[in-house]
């Protein structure tokens, strides 16, 4: 009888720990998958080229130069400042290698929605006018835009004016991650009509548990656009973190400014405490990939096409999410 008991305590033991392996493993693609060739078209390249005619570039690009008139379109593409900032981006990207990245990053994506297709990449500089935000998915035309601009390296000269805790996310470790994410973005369904907090989080965690799948080998803290020191204490903190959340009546409120107190960028989240300028901002963002992912350790089954279409509500609950202080 003790045997019996003691052979399925460990038949028990062996099926958890297997069940831990397969969550630890989940992002892991044992198969072969398609990798689609990716060809990146430099639009800068071209518009600095004093060897190419302006009536050409625009017939090539037509919907590049947007409402900016002749006249001031011709004179940006003469400024040697313009040119510099130009030059210096492109010497720190490795297009070769960005290709070869983006390849492995659609094909990953297509595993999961097989309805996805390999968009066309164009890099270009905008002299750090969209330094900020330099990555444009357009689902619509399929035509993947990157600043290179923004990704010229934290206190870069360039940057002057631009706040010190954007500059901490523009380096070129950090591409990869905004293309992933804006790709995520246009996967996730959005609802206008719930927009409490917790679903603003939970919003903002399927957006994370798509980069765990789309970039299984990136650092967690790249993903979330942070230093280490700030992964770090987000980590340390996180069960204080919920605990003020749930103590503040946080989760279910409809107060607009939680967003840019905890989800927005910042250079830290406003807990309106002592521990403010210590803490890292956009916690409302991290609190809802670990709900996330505690739901998707409690429900392997659940697949990522499914687990995007679900209500946030329904993840916390299942995700039986409490983290220890």
């Amino acid at each position: 009888m003790k045997k019996t008991i003691l052979f399925s305590f460990l038949f028990l033991m062996l099926i958890l720990q297997s069940c831990k392996k397969d969550v630890e493993n989940r992002w892991e693609i044992t198969e072969d998958f398609d990798k689609p060739s990716v060809t990146i078209n430099d639009i800068s390249k071209d518009y600095y080229n004093e060897a190419i005619e302006l009536e050409n570039f625009q017939k090539k690009y037509p919907w590049f130069q947007g409402t900016v008139t002749d006249s001031a379109f011709a004179k940006r593409r003469a400024s040697k400042e313009e040119q510099k900032v130009y030059k210096e981006a492109a010497s720190k990207v490795d297009l070769k290698k960005l290709s070869t990245d983006l390849s492995t990053l659609f094909g990953r994506i297509q595993y999961y929605f097989p309805e996805f297709k390999s968009p066309t990449v164009f890099t270009f500089s905008s002299a750090t006018q969209m330094a900020e935000e330099p990555v444009i998915f357009d689902p619509k035309s399929n035509f993947l835009f990157i600043d290179i601009s923004g990704f010229l390296g934290e206190n870069n000269a360039f940057y002057k004016g631009i706040e010190p805790y954007l500059q901490k996310s523009m380096n070129t470790q950090n591409m990869l991650p905004k293309i992933a994410e804006s790709i995520a973005i246009r996967l996730i369904p959005f609802s206008s009509t719930n927009q409490k907090f917790l679903d603003q989080m939970v919003y903002s965690g399927k957006t994370m548990i798509l980069q765990d799948a789309f970039l299984p080998e990136i650092p967690d803290y790249l993903k979330m656009h942070y230093t280490q020191k700030q992964y770090d204490w987000a980590i340390a903190n996180e069960g204080n973190i919920w605990d003020y959340f749930v103590e503040s009546d946080l989760l279910f409120s409809a107060d607009t400014r939680l967003q840019d107190r905890f989800i927005s960028p910042a250079p830290f989240s406003k807990f309106y405490t002592e521990i403010d300028n210590e803490s890292s901002p956009q916690v409302g963002i991290f609190t809802g990939w670990q709900i996330c992912r505690k739901f998707l350790m409690e429900k392997p089954e659940v697949s990522l096409d499914k687990f995007i279409e679900m209500d946030a509500t329904e993840i916390f609950n299942q995700s039986e999410y409490k983290p220890k202080d």
